[in-house]
């Protein structure tokens, strides 16, 4: 290259550079003035820069990004082994879709297409239907447009008007289901949540918004809000019933972005999959509880006459005679080769393993979440099966169960485990409980929100769906890489986090928050000690002499009060003071 420094960037005079002195002249580590802000970032770049001089720029940039593992926002996963690091690297110039040129590629796709259909209870020694998306998004719609396109077909056979398809699905739906319907040209029919929902589907009234233009119903396994599982065989029962009576024939695509990599192992008595009749296709995301990396899901249909061959396209310019039926054309091999890796590397033993140590430390960081008495979870997927919504009597039963499970013998290999819980994925809603709001009606969720991000943790307070939008929750996804020390961890930084927020009630967030550092106290079984603290009934006096106790355990002892009123000296901030 013989671009001059001065030519490149404005402002090299200052450092000792002239318009003589060459990029090639120059070799240094760091960026030595190269910065974003020295051009026009929304500008394309006229001259170029070293390879490592652009590189340390993009990294140092991406510093400000969060920690993806104290992200606990995202179902995504954000680790996987050195061996599979490996395989992604030694295939990033892949292009799936090119099987003619990549055979080996598309023997492991027919192979993981297999496995999920065999997972998902399809029928035996048939070939699976399907294909690798970029993820669920992309599955949950090829799922919808395939139910479309056999409905119009049903539709025009009987000469009937095929003008206003509509798709019925719960409102706590993510929005891969809404996108759907709106690029489809369907009519969204939302059914409302409720608490009696438990902010799911509920079958019922679902069935009151189902008419002939009915093209199908999405069915969530794993609702992003909650975590709940919605009644797939219950809604199949429902639809069976409603084609017995008004001839409508309804089909259901089951979207288990997590839920359809959880259930086969955690849960494997729960009928949700091709065993139920009316389920035609599924999705799921593998870049979740398939643990890969993201950019990689999966659509699987029951059989070939469920995906209507209209939609499948034949294609020769790449060498060979090759079929594709998705939205996106060039996909990454990569992925794909990573998650035939997870699924040979762990197997059914080892994906129960995982999926159990993430529902235990759930269930864990649910218990003492409730027991601080300032907290009460939306979840219910540490409560007994069939027991929903958070009272003392269900809270109480939440404890014992899990005290007992907690000192069961059983492998980690073992689904039994599981059969005295609730059906869910590994996710913690949670928001202030009646009493704490009725303590301090002040209180805010989103503070406690922003200030767990001082601690690097990643924790959204949002809305639930409509008709309860007026609640609020913080939620918390436990992943692979959560442990019992992240969750002990987390439990001392929202009780931080809650405290603090009660100390700004009387004087500055700033004021608060130049306390100093409690002592060091270590965080070893604290939340499995947090819970055994509220093994009884409450009144709200001794809940407030709890919450202290639990303060003094993690060293968090408060100088004064929250609901103490002092004197307006004491109220005033750092800068009134100074005035």
């Amino acid at each position: 290259m013989t671009e001059s420094i001065g030519d490149l960037l404005p402002g090299m005079r200052r450092m000792g550079l002239n318009r003589r002195t060459t990029l090639a002249q120059l070799d240094l580590t760091y960026g030595a003035g190269y910065s974003e802000s020295t051009g026009d970032v929304h500008a394309f770049p006229v001259t170029g820069m070293p390879a490592r001089n652009a590189y340390q720029l993009i990294h140092d940039s991406l510093k400000f990004d969060g920690d993806p593992a104290l992200n606990c926002a995202t179902f995504l996963t954000t680790w996987m082994e050195p061996e599979a690091e490996k395989l992604i690297v030694e295939n990033l110039g892949k292009n799936r879709v090119d099987i003619d040129e990549y055979e080996a590629t598309e023997r492991v796709h027919r192979r993981c297409l297999a496995h999920l259909h065999d997972l998902w209870h399809g029928k035996p020694k048939q070939e699976a239907t399907g294909t690798v998306v970029v993820g669920s998004s992309e599955g949950i719609m090829l799922g919808g447009l395939a139910m479309k396109w056999r409905w119009r077909q049903r539709m025009q056979a009987q000469g009937k008007d095929t003008s206003r398809p509509n798709i019925v699905f719960g409102a706590n739906a993510q929005v891969a289901l809404e996108k759907t319907a709106r690029y489809f040209d369907m009519e969204a029919r939302l059914v409302p949540v409720s608490d009696g929902s438990r902010y799911v589907l509920d079958v019922e009234k679902a069935i009151d918004m189902i008419d002939e233009n009915t093209v199908g119903m999405f069915v969530i396994l794993g609702s992003t809000y909650t975590g709940h599982f919605e009644d797939v065989a219950g809604m199949s029962a429902a639809l069976d019933r409603l084609h017995r009576d008004r001839g409508w024939d309804v089909p259901i695509h089951v979207d288990g972005a997590c839920g359809a990599m959880i259930a086969p192992f955690a849960f494997p008595d729960l009928a949700w999959d091709f065993r139920v009749p009316r389920v035609a296709s599924i999705s799921t995301s593998g870049h979740k509880f398939g643990l890969t990396y993201p950019g990689i899901g999966w659509v699987v249909w029951r059989s070939p006459e469920c995906q209507p061959s209209e939609l499948t396209f034949e294609l020769s310019y790449l060498g060979g005679v090759e079929k594709t039926f998705t939205l996106n054309f060039s996909h990454p091999a990569c992925f794909l080769i990573a998650q035939y890796y997870q699924f040979i590397r762990f197997g059914r033993s080892g994906f129960t393993r995982m999926v159990n140590a993430c529902l235990y430390h759930a269930r864990l960081l649910s218990v003492a979440l409730e027991a601080t008495g300032a907290f009460e979870c939306v979840s219910d997927i540490h409560r007994p099966r069939g027991q929903f919504g958070f009272t003392e009597a269900t809270r109480l039963a939440s404890s014992k169960l899990f005290a007992e499970s907690a000192m069961s013998q059983k492998s980690g290999a073992d689904p039994s485990i599981n059969e005295a819980y609730n059906y869910g994925q590994p996710e913690v809603a949670f928001r202030f409980s009646d009493w704490f709001i009725q303590m301090h009606p002040n209180a805010s969720q989103e503070v406690v929100s922003t200030l767990l991000r001082v601690r690097g943790w990643i924790i959204p307070n949002y809305p639930l769906p409509p008709d309860r939008g007026s609640i609020r929750i913080l939620r918390v996804v436990i992943r692979e890489t959560s442990s019992e020390d992240t969750v002990n961890r987390l439990v001392r930084d929202i009780m931080w986090a809650t405290q603090t927020m009660l100390e700004s009630e009387v004087k500055s967030l700033g004021e608060a928050l130049l306390r100093p550092l409690p002592p060091a106290v270590s965080t070893a079984d604290l939340a499995r000690d947090v819970a055994a603290t509220h093994t009884e009934t409450f009144d709200s006096t001794r809940r407030s002499s709890h919450w202290q106790v639990l303060l003094d355990k993690i060293g968090e002892i408060r100088a004064a009060s929250p609901t103490t009123v002092l004197d307006k000296e004491a109220q005033k901030t750092v800068y009134q003071r100074s005035c």
